[in-house]
């Protein structure tokens, strides 16, 4: 199939879909469909095995077009948008990839969103007891000229257990701990893309790195792995 790039007619489809989001126009525009998600499947399963020369992912999902519309509001039947997961192998490894493309509002998103709460509470136990090394790592000028500013939900004032004058009370009353990079239409179609993304999914490795050993130790650093 050739290089992996995201062809202008994927963001052509996508655009289109949002303005024609039912299903006679998609029944319509199936053949369309199907050549412009073979294109993203490539590029993700290229992807992947970028990421395998420099990290291990055990699993990539690529999520469905169809939304689930039972609960929901907005009765829409599609995404607009292509979006994949990259999971990593193993106990030890901690942390989460994630690429969507969607016309003007692509990005690629990496971290911890909702930590299950007893990692929630190990992270903010530490960075209770000293986020030195974190702000380090995030506070790095190449990483970031990459990743930019420590995004998440966050409590208004403390976690329940925490003072609300901890010195790291802003990272503490954090909820989720990712960081996001948007990329216009322009980029996400560029010959650059792949290495773009795959550059910026490297440069989270020491920060992967610290919450990973972070989440496998107890405060005094012992092993919580068998």
């Amino acid at each position: 199939m050739g290089k992996a790039i995201i062809t202008n007619e994927v963001i052509r489809f996508l655009k289109d879909l949002k303005a024609n989001n039912n299903r006679d126009w998609f029944a319509d525009n199936k053949k369309r469909f199907k050549e412009v998600q073979e294109t993203a499947k490539f590029f993700y399963n290229a992807l992947n095995d970028r990421l395998n020369t420099h990290d291990e992912i055990e699993k990539l999902k690529i999520f469905r077009i169809y939304r689930d519309v039972r609960f929901s509001k907005d009765k829409s039947p599609y995404q607009p948008h292509f979006a994949g997961s990259f999971s990593r192998a193993g106990a030890h490894r901690r942390g989460g990839y994630y690429l969507r493309i969607r016309p003007g509002e692509s990005f690629i998103a990496v971290g911890f969103w909702q930590p299950e709460p007893k990692d929630l509470l190990r992270i903010r136990k530490e960075l209770e007891q000293d986020a030195t090394e974190f702000r380090s790592i995030i506070g790095d000028d190449k990483f970031v000229k990459i990743w930019g500013s420590l995004e998440g939900e966050e409590v208004k004032t403390a976690p329940k257990g925490f003072s609300r004058d901890h010195p790291n009370i802003d990272l503490i009353r954090k909820k989720g701990f990712i960081f996001v990079r948007n990329f216009t239409d322009k980029e996400v179609v560029s010959n650059g893309f792949l290495d773009a993304v795959d550059k910026s999914y490297k440069a989270i490795r020491p920060y992967f790195d610290y919450m990973s050993e972070v989440l496998t130790t107890n405060l005094n650093g012992e092993s919580l792995l068998n």
